[in-house]
């Protein structure tokens, strides 16, 4: 006999408040508590409640929709990110839904347990979550796929192979004769800006013990990759060679040494991480990942898992290319 389904009492129970408060909760209300929203989300996960009799209908069958859950919609990355996915669910006859977190565990609970009879499925990308929070985020009851997320072992997981990138580019900023290299990193509450950071550390351990090892932390937009280059300018400090943690970081700093005339790259190369269209089309030296082929293969993974062709949870690490133009030529 089937399990009957959880019901708003249910809920209540196991989450120690009263019906009117998971009833506010569920209704959106603003004048929530964060932790009583957490709360009354957790035991909605563990009950594998869903919230009305249309969606616990729509849980039954097949919606043909993926749930996409991103931590920002802003930026030529994530473009790019979900014009491969919605190629990939096209082409298998899927649509997709969109929402965002802000590396907020709170709101990625609440736009995940949104999907929740909306979709057969999910594609999380969470690399400011931490690998407790996003356990309990994911709902038991929907199949998942995670991109740049901390590993899971009971989730696909596809990562770029950030410290093999890293290692790529300063091996080529050294060769190119380049000795005073400042890195300008992500938030480093970021897992791929941690990454980062440290295969960048490793690598001048590795290739060059002997230089300063010196790491800016920005936020992945181009105006902080300006501040930083400008804030370096100002106070005189010496380098020849800036490394940053995304492409957009870099056109900032660009941006900031042109406005003053420094020459790139006779006197200062530039190098970024992603290669969006726009590196392409300003001659910025990068690693080149394939940003759209990982929105296609998130989807091809989590569809095959839905149609039963699926294949055991791994992590699968995608080796980024170096990519050299005119911002590092010699």
């Amino acid at each position: 006999m089937a399990k009957p389904a959880a019901t708003i009492r249910d809920v209540a129970r196991v989450a120690g408040l009263s019906v009117a408060s998971i009833s506010r909760v569920l209704n959106g209300h603003n004048h929530v508590h964060p932790d009583t929203r957490k709360k009354v989300l957790d035991a909605m996960n563990a009950l594998g409640y869903v919230p009305n009799a249309a969606a616990r209908s729509l849980s039954t069958a097949k919606s043909h929709a993926i749930g996409v859950v991103l931590p920002d919609l802003h930026g030529e990355f994530f473009s790019e990110l979900i014009r491969g996915m919605d190629k990939a669910a096209s082409e298998r006859g899927y649509l997709l839904l969109l929402s965002t977190m802000h590396a907020d565990s709170v709101l990625a609970g609440q736009a995940m347990g949104a999907m929740r009879g909306r979709v057969d499925g999910l594609i999380v990308m969470a690399p400011q979550l931490a690998a407790g929070d996003l356990a309990r985020t994911l709902p038991a009851s929907l199949p998942a796929v995670l991109v740049n997320s901390p590993e899971d072992a009971g989730h696909h997981n596809l990562r770029i192979d950030n410290r093999g990138g890293v290692m790529l580019m300063v091996r080529h900023l050294l060769a190119n004769g380049r000795k005073n290299i400042v890195h300008l990193s992500g938030l480093l509450d970021n897992l791929d800006a941690m990454e980062r950071a440290q295969a960048f550390r490793d690598a001048l351990a590795t290739l060059a013990p002997e230089l300063p090892v010196r790491i800016l932390e920005g936020d992945f937009s181009d105006e902080s990759g300006e501040r930083l280059v400008q804030k370096l300018l100002a106070e005189g400090m010496e380098f020849d060679a800036i490394f940053a943690a995304n492409d957009m970081m870099a056109l900032g700093a660009l941006q900031a040494l042109r406005t003053v005339g420094v020459r790139v790259p006779a006197q200062v190369a530039v190098a970024g991480f992603d290669d969006v269209p726009l590196a392409r089309y300003l001659g910025l030296s990068t690693m080149r990942v394939d940003i759209a082929g990982i929105g296609e293969r998130a989807v091809a993974r989590l569809v095959d898992e839905l149609e039963g062709i699926s294949t055991t949870p791994a992590v699968e690490r995608l080796t980024p290319a170096l990519i050299a133009r005119a911002t590092t030529a010699s």
